[in-house]
């Protein structure tokens, strides 16, 4: 049921307003998920990948979510957790036990895996070209959520050893191909100095940050965060 209520506040908020998503990832604790709550993040990201910085358990994730319906109700954030190659059968076991509302697959996942958690899951992908982006667009689209208030897929930068969370400016290029074609989340090195002109750029369905409004790793700087959500939204 908590599920439903949060895909429902989304869903009116879609209707209601025309504007860019803004996903607040790497969120570690009850407080910095309060705050990005406050600023208006539609979508709170929990990293559930060991060798992360950010990494959190089910039970504190659990806690934190339960936390923020209980104070925010209808208008509490869509809660995501992040994997990286974790068996399907896992992340569902995650996202009950987490109480998520969606899994983002920030690894290698095949349609069919995305399929199998379908419609809480969508892919992030860290493409090398425009050609790239559109090669996985297809591969893909048979899987997309037909939830207008979901998105369906996440670009992120390209880096050989790491999966995300790196700091490092998504590819432009690859991310206009396909913004288009999908209800697209772009992340990778934004800032809030550099949200609006990367939103004018490449025109997503939303945009996601985690270490753009960091203190330290693993701590957001509130200042930071509410100037993040300000600046996405074209309110600074």
């Amino acid at each position: 049921m908590t599920r439903i209520r949060s895909m429902t506040r989304i869903r009116s908020m879609a209707h209601l307003r025309n504007t860019t998503r803004i996903k607040i990832c790497g969120i570690t604790n009850l407080d910095d998920a309060q705050c990005a709550t406050e600023a208006g993040a539609d979508f709170l990201g929990f990293v559930f990948y060991a060798k992360s910085p950010r990494f959190v358990t089910p039970d504190q994730v659990a806690s934190i979510t339960q936390a923020i319906r209980s104070e925010f109700g209808a208008a509490a954030p869509c809660c995501v957790g992040v994997f990286v190659n974790e068996p399907m059968a896992q992340v569902q076991a995650i996202l009950d036990a987490a109480k998520l509302d969606l899994a983002q697959l920030h690894g290698s996942e095949q349609p069919d895996e995305v399929r199998r958690l379908s419609p809480r899951a969508f892919k992030a992908i860290r493409p090398q070209s425009p050609d790239d982006a559109l090669a996985t667009v297809a591969a893909y689209g048979d899987v997309f959520a037909s939830d207008e208030a979901l998105p369906q897929l996440l670009i992120d930068a390209y880096h050989s050893e790491r999966f995300g969370g790196t700091g490092l400016q998504a590819d432009f290029a690859s991310a206009r191909s396909i913004a288009h074609l999908c209800r697209l989340l772009l992340a990778g090195g934004l800032t809030p100095e550099t949200v609006a002109s990367a939103i004018g750029t490449v025109r997503p369905w939303g945009v996601d940050v985690s270490s753009g409004v960091e203190a330290s790793m693993g701590i957001k700087d509130h200042a930071r965060v509410q100037a993040f959500v300000k600046a996405a939204r074209g309110e600074l």
